[in-house]
């Protein structure tokens, strides 16, 4: 099968990177270190029409496909850009599969912003689990027969700003749920870790009103995955961006009357950049084929391409960093900006541990079953 860019997506990618070269995320991103608020990017991410591109067209929406969005938060991954993108993009994704369809005309346009409290579909003996705060994991928030959503979760992405907020809860039965509440009855807590180019928040509800919108296993379900796709694509963008900081500093740097990229040490770290980009890349392209084409798949492909990218992000960042020597360890380079990206987002939702469990569950699986059907 040939994966390849449409010229659609193409002009979409470049689109991209034009929007995000006006403004410089990377000095925002040191500069919210210090406490400075982080660049405004919603009224970019408006005009560019990222905000509807998974609506359908008949709710005002651009009616793309994840692996558009993919290709956006890519751009966002190498500008080190929070544009609030990974939560309104599920939330809507979210709403377009329920009896919601009011809500989207304004979502698509960007003049609300939406949110999502994710929860990780089952595994094992677990039923659907959100972060704790105080770490590890914790039950989805429980929505009562009488529309009242108790719960907390911990490191949700993009709750802090947001007009329109889901929660992925379960009801009297433990059976999932997707519930709509008023932001303004949730306590949002942000928090800034490590990396303060993307917010995150505690979110806690104290018997608060919600409307239930639908039983909505396979929405929250097709959400979370498609969430890890887009941190995947996020952290690729991450990776693309160390390999070319390492490539032009190996160019420019001379040691011994010799740019330290034609020795061996150097060009092996490079090349090893370089294989990390190639197969998060193909994994990310297969996690978005399989959103569009293969439902069936996505949990495989998503775990798969989320997994390769964190990994990728790490090794990128830290190899980045050696290549650069004394300097790349210093305040005044983005080397760290970027680690600090890469560690931070290897945490989130769920987790890079997580999705190679996921992975791992599903080959384990798929051998079960070729093997019993063999046996018969």
């Amino acid at each position: 099968m040939n994966f390849s860019l449409t010229d659609e997506q193409g002009f979409l990618r470049e689109a991209a990177v034009n929007a995000l070269s006006r403004i410089d995320t990377v000095a925002g991103a040191r500069a919210a270190l210090d406490g400075e608020p982080l660049p405004e990017l919603w009224p970019t991410a408006r005009e560019a029409g990222w905000t509807g591109l998974l609506v359908p067209e008949a709710d005002g929406g651009a009616g793309l496909e994840a692996f558009d969005a993919m290709l956006v938060l890519e751009q966002c991954g190498r500008r080190l850009a929070a544009a609030g993108l990974i939560g309104h993009l599920a939330a809507t994704l979210v709403l377009s599969r329920t009896e919601a369809e009011e809500l989207l005309p304004a979502l698509a346009e960007g003049a609300r912003r939406a949110a999502i409290v994710l929860a990780r579909p089952p595994a094992a003996d677990e039923g659907w689990t959100v972060e704790a705060i105080g770490g590890g994991r914790a039950s989805a928030p429980t929505l009562s027969a009488d529309g009242r959503l108790t719960g907390a979760a911990g490191f949700q992405l993009d709750l802090t700003g947001a007009d329109v907020l889901l929660v992925a809860a379960v009801d009297a039965d433990c059976e999932p749920c997707v519930a709509l509440v008023d932001p303004g009855v949730a306590e949002i807590e942000p928090i800034t870790r490590c990396d303060a180019s993307r917010p995150l928040a505690h979110v806690r509800f104290y018997g608060v009103p919600a409307t239930r919108l639908g039983s909505g296993a396979d929405a929250l379900t097709e959400a979370w995955y498609v969430a890890q796709a887009l941190l995947a694509a996020d952290a690729l963008g991450v990776v693309e961006a160390m390999l070319e900081l390492s490539v032009s500093y190996a160019k420019d740097r001379h040691a011994f009357g010799r740019p330290i990229g034609s020795y061996q040490a150097i060009k092996q770290q490079i090349v090893e950049i370089l294989r990390h980009a190639g197969t998060t890349r193909s994994l990310c392209f297969y996690a978005g084929y399989a959103a569009q084409a293969r439902p069936q798949e996505l949990a495989l492909a998503a775990s798969a391409a989320r997994f390769a990218a964190e990994e990728a992000a790490d090794y990128a960042t830290r190899t980045c960093i050696a290549v650069h020597g004394g300097i790349g360890a210093t305040w005044e380079h983005d080397g760290h900006l970027y680690w600090r990206r890469a560690q931070l987002s290897r945490l989130l939702l769920g987790g890079v541990g997580d999705a190679g469990d996921r992975v791992a569950e599903e080959i384990i699986e798929r051998a079960r079953v070729t093997a019993a059907a063999k046996a018969n």
